[in-house]
C-alpha cells in the first residue's frame, strides 16, 4: 500500500496526499474519498488532486474525526471507476505548432515522426483540472515519451499548445507561462466561460489525440 500523510493545509482545510507515482488506480480511489468526503458533517468543498484530495471544512467539524474519516476510506481500498466522455483532440505535430518536437525525440532517442504517431496513438484518463481553468492533468502517456520540462520556461505558451511535462501530457487552455515541451497545437477551445460546463474535459474522461498533420 502506497504510503500516506495527511496535514493541515490551512485553519479550516485539510490535505490528504499519497506517495508516488501517479496512476490511474491511485486516481480512482481518491475519486472514491471525494465521493464519501462529501457526506462527512462540517464538509464544505472536496477538491481531487493528483495523488491527494483537499477537504475544505467549516466549523460544525470535528478535524480529528475527519482525518480518521480520511485514513478509513483510504485502506477500504474502494475505488471509483468514473468512466467519463471519449473526446477526440485533433493534433499538428512539429513546426511551428510543436516547436519543441525535436528537442524531445533528441531526448527519447526516437524520431520527431515516431514522437508524435506514440503520442498520437495512446488513450489518455484526465485525473484531475487544476493549474488554470480547464487545463486536464493526463495519464497515460507512454514511458518511452517522458521528457524533462524546459529548462527556461516560456513567458507565453499559445492556448491550444499540446505539451509533454515529465510523465504527463497535456493542452494549454489559454495564453501563459510554462515550461511544458511543446510538440503540437490544436484549434479545439479546452475552456469557455460562457459554455456549459465551461471545460471541454471532466475528470474521468478519455482523450485521444488524432495527428492532423506531422511537420518532422
Amino acid at each position: 500500500m502506497s504510503p500516506c500523510t495527511i496535514h493541515r493545509l490551512a485553519e479550516q482545510a485539510l490535505l490528504y496526499s499519497v506517495a508516488p507515482p501517479a496512476s490511474l488506480d491511485v486516481q480512482r480511489r481518491i475519486w472514491a474519498m471525494a465521493s464519501r468526503a462529501e457526506d462527512w458533517r462540517g464538509v464544505v468543498d472536496v477538491v481531487p488532486g493528483m495523488n491527494n484530495l483537499t477537504v475544505i471544512f467549516d466549523g460544525s467539524a470535528d478535524v480529528e474525526m475527519l482525518e480518521r474519516s480520511l485514513r478509513q476510506a483510504w485502506a477500504s481500498g474502494e475505488a471509483r471507476n468514473t468512466t467519463g466522455k471519449v473526446v477526440e483532440i485533433p493534433v499538428r505535430y512539429g513546426g511551428g505548432h510543436g516547436p519543441d518536437l525535436a528537442d524531445v525525440a533528441a531526448h527519447t532517442g526516437l524520431s520527431p515522426r515516431e514522437v508524435a504517431c506514440r503520442h498520437a496513438a495512446g488513450e489518455y484518463v484526465v485525473y484531475f483540472l487544476g493549474f488554470q481553468p480547464g487545463f486536464a492533468y493526463l495519464g497515460g502517456l507512454v514511458p518511452e515519451l517522458a521528457t524533462p520540462r524546459r529548462r527556461e520556461p516560456r513567458l507565453a505558451v499559445p492556448a491550444g499548445s499540446v505539451g509533454i511535462g515529465g510523465e504527463q501530457t497535456g493542452i494549454y487552455p489559454a495564453v501563459l507561462p510554462g515550461g511544458w515541451q511543446l510538440i503540437g497545437h490544436t484549434d479545439i477551445a479546452l475552456f469557455v466561460a460562457d459554455r456549459d460546463p465551461p471545460s471541454l474535459l471532466a475528470p474521468g474522461d478519455t482523450v485521444r489525440f488524432v495527428a492532423e498533420e506531422i511537420i518532422a
